[in-house]
């Protein structure tokens, strides 16, 4: 009897740390990390709305030309974007309390989709892109207000997607940990992803490298796509040679992506002193990788917004500066893919469901 009572209590202590892992963990919080960070920026809209200073979009962007909403000021600007983070927060509470809500899944997982959409293409620019560079050098007084507001705003966006993406496989039944379910993989099995995250992974090498042929040829001495007038003016301030510089680091970068389909991408190549042999952690490609698809597409849509807003309209013998990097948005939705599929194939099994 006493044998009984202690096995039964073993099996209690065993299922304690089970049930407190499945508590708290990602799927559980992550509506609710993406409520709390919309409403507290939707209360600083509402703050700005009010007078309040320092609103950092629109007309009082220090660089008003990039925003989409250059020529609209505080007073008209801020209270339309309180109400659109505050509805934004309250979708994410819907997607992150328990149970299943009366509102049809496709009508909140829209909600959310727009929402994030709504940042990307108006909100948010390539300064994002542009400042990481002051990062790498440690320049953090170089990003200015407004950039730290749009990256603000794209991670809260952010959480808010994962949020909905967690609610989905809640109520459809998936795990919420992996999204298996019983009735197969389909195209997120090892094999399929193996073969469709291959033309995501050319496309995303092969975009960048276009953009920076552009870049190498005005280094080298050659014009192409801008006049000339443009090419020598940017020849005295050298901006050319910066130019290739960050051109020949997206380069590199998207060989990089290469590893995403390669061996090495998945073992560490034998020139890697200390790590040799060694099995590279899914998470260090897959995270460079889908921040950099972010802040590319968003710079990519960008330009094109600008295209459309008519800022180009005075440059058009100079299509090399501005045409390139309309394509940007092809690179990160290929790049965002390779890292899926990357994460597709080496997930495993799955520890919360048991499912490989």
């Amino acid at each position: 009897m006493t044998q009984v009572t202690e096995s039964a209590s073993l099996r209690r202590a065993d299922r304690v740390p089970e049930t407190v892992r499945r508590r708290f963990n990602w799927p559980h919080l992550i509506g609710y990390a993406a409520f709390l960070a919309l409403l507290v920026y939707g209360l600083a809209h509402t703050y700005w709305a009010f007078g309040g200073a320092n609103f950092p979009f629109g007309a009082d962007d220090a660089n008003p030309e990039y925003s989409a909403f250059e020529h609209v000021g505080r007073a008209q600007l801020a209270p339309w974007l309180a109400g659109g983070f505050l509805f934004s927060a309250g979708v994410a509470l819907l997607l992150a309390l328990p149970g299943r809500r009366r509102i049809p899944t496709p009508v909140l997982l829209g909600a959310a989709g727009l929402s994030a959409a709504a940042v990307f293409c108006t909100l948010a620019d390539f300064r994002i892109l542009g400042n990481l560079a002051y990062v790498f050098m440690l320049r953090f007084s170089a990003i200015n207000w407004t950039v730290i507001n749009q990256l603000f705003a794209v991670v809260s966006v952010g959480l808010l997607v994962a949020s909905a993406v967690a609610y989905q496989r809640r109520t459809s039944g998936a795990c919420t940990g992996c999204g298996r379910t019983d009735s197969g993989a389909g195209w997120t099995s090892p094999e399929s992803a193996a073969r469709w995250g291959r033309k995501a992974v050319y496309t995303a090498v092969v975009v960048p490298l276009l953009y920076a042929s552009t870049r190498w040829a005005w280094a080298l001495g050659f014009p192409l796509g801008i006049s000339d007038k443009l090419w020598e003016e940017g020849k005295e301030d050298n901006l050319w040679i910066f130019g290739a510089a960050l051109a020949t680091m997206g380069a590199l970068g998207s060989l990089l992506t290469l590893g995403l389909v390669q061996r090495w991408g998945e073992v560490f190549p034998r020139w890697v002193v200390g790590l040799r042999g060694k099995r590279v952690p899914p998470a260090l490609a897959i995270v460079p990788a889908t921040l950099v698809s972010v802040m590319v597409t968003i710079a990519g849509i960008m330009y094109i917004r600008l295209h459309f807003q008519g800022s180009f309209d005075n440059q058009k013998e100079d299509w090399g500066a501005t045409v390139p990097e309309m394509v940007w948005p092809v690179w990160g939705v290929a790049l965002a893919a390779a890292a899926l599929a990357y994460y597709f194939r080496r997930r495993g099994m799955c520890k919360r469901c048991g499912r490989g």
